[in-house]
């Protein structure tokens, strides 16, 4: 490393002369005695003991591409400005809902504002409703995002914008959700927390921000993993068995039922092909314990007293060691997921302790053989409703 490190440096030397007058000088001496190898010995101390040249075009090249990051590739809150016939908008809780005109704009790192044209219509079902929710869920599609100014929404052709329903720090809990299961593997949402000013301009008025969470879109995940998004109508059993047992020991982690593989109820499939047996990828974590939303509560077939009595819906499993390669990576993960609540300054300290709490839980049945079994060996019991189809409400 040291010689390639001094024949470069000599080559330098030689291309433009650029060393100091006190080396100059030594190797003009040197020169002019025909001491070539002395000129080489001084050439080589000057390059150790000197540091290496910036190269200007790069830095600035490092530094444009980490200006130029994906919307999800920092936790940074983002500022969305969403300007455009907002009452409209807010009011169209019907079941086929258009799309209406709007611009967001926003702040790049160097502090100027992009403006990017969008359509942004309702979306949803049970968030969608005047009587569930403040704000419902919106769609953002971008038909000419190849603005050439924007850098943020340009791989994006469509995102998910999770509105507040009944306050926006459940916005917050269920972003830390999303964070939970990019831990576990890259084949999950992504999640950008936003501070969301709604702007109408029709009215001149504008509501005060408040957090929002945009959403991944599932084409841009398989993108991502180099796989293809399916729908296909499965039973958990026949997709792929450690994906299925590694998300639906996830669902129990934050205490949520409210999924369900055969009707694709906050669940979507991945796979390499059309023909190639898919992984389910969860999302949608407002009816889990873990959030805690004022409306969260279970299905009532599964007789259950509320979202935090955990209930493992799974399919029968009857060898634990099943299990062992799935407990195995959730315990690598332990302090990275409890790191995601004791250090979010977003938090309040009263939700931060209770959360811990109920981590420990989870980690005291996954690390207890007698307890597993009883926990995730339920879906056995013939008398119990561990084999209950929640059909739901899908999302689009």
């Amino acid at each position: 490393m040291l010689i390639d490190n001094g024949r470069q440096c000599i080559l330098e030397i030689v291309d433009d002369l650029m060393i100091p007058h006190i080396f100059n000088f030594i190797i003009t001496i040197f020169v002019m005695k025909n001491n070539l190898l002395l000129v080489l010995f001084a050439a080589l101390i000057y390059c150790f003991i000197t540091p290496p040249k910036v190269n200007a075009q790069a830095v600035t090249e490092v530094s444009n591409s980490a200006k130029s990051k994906g919307i999800f590739e920092t936790d940074s809150v983002l500022e969305l400005r969403i300007s455009g016939p907002v009452r409209d908008l807010l009011s169209d809780r019907e079941s086929a809902s258009p799309y209406h005109n709007f611009n967001i704009s926003y702040h790049d790192a160097s502090g100027k504002e992009i403006m990017v044209a969008a359509e942004i219509k309702t979306r949803g079902h049970f968030r969608k409703m005047k009587e569930n929710c403040a704000y419902p869920p919106l769609l953002l599609h971008f038909p000419n995002n190849d603005n050439s100014s924007d850098m943020l929404f340009k791989k994006n052709s469509k995102l998910k914008l999770g509105m507040p329903c009944r306050g926006d720090e459940y916005i917050i809990k269920e972003w830390l959700a999303y964070k939970l299961y990019n831990l576990i593997t890259p084949k999950s949402f992504r999640a950008r927390l936003v501070k969301v000013i709604l702007d109408d301009e029709r009215r001149k008025k504008t509501i005060a921000p408040f957090y929002g969470l945009l959403i991944e879109d599932i084409q841009e995940v398989a993108a991502r993993n180099n796989v293809v998004s399916v729908n296909k109508k499965l039973r958990p059993e026949q997709t792929d068995t450690k994906s299925f047992l590694t998300m639906a020991v996830f669902e129990y982690l934050i205490g949520n039922t409210d999924w369900s593989v055969q009707y694709l109820q906050n669940i979507k499939l991945l796979a390499s092909d059309s023909n190639a047996v898919p992984i389910t990828v969860p999302y949608d974590f407002d009816m889990s314990a873990i959030v805690g939303t004022p409306y969260a509560k279970p299905a009532e077939e599964l007789n259950l007293n509320s979202v935090y009595e955990r209930r493992y819906r799974g399919y029968c499993i009857s060898d634990m060691k099943k299990y062992e390669e799935v407990i195995e990576l959730y315990n690598s993960l332990k302090k990275q997921m409890y790191d995601l609540y004791i250090n979010c300054p977003l938090l309040q300290e009263a939700y931060i302790k209770s959360t811990i709490k109920f981590l420990d839980q989870f980690y005291a049945t996954i690390n207890n053989a007698d307890a597993l079994k009883k926990k995730f060996g339920y879906p056995c019991d013939p008398k119990g409703t561990g084999n209950i189809v929640i059909k739901g409400l899908r999302e689009d």
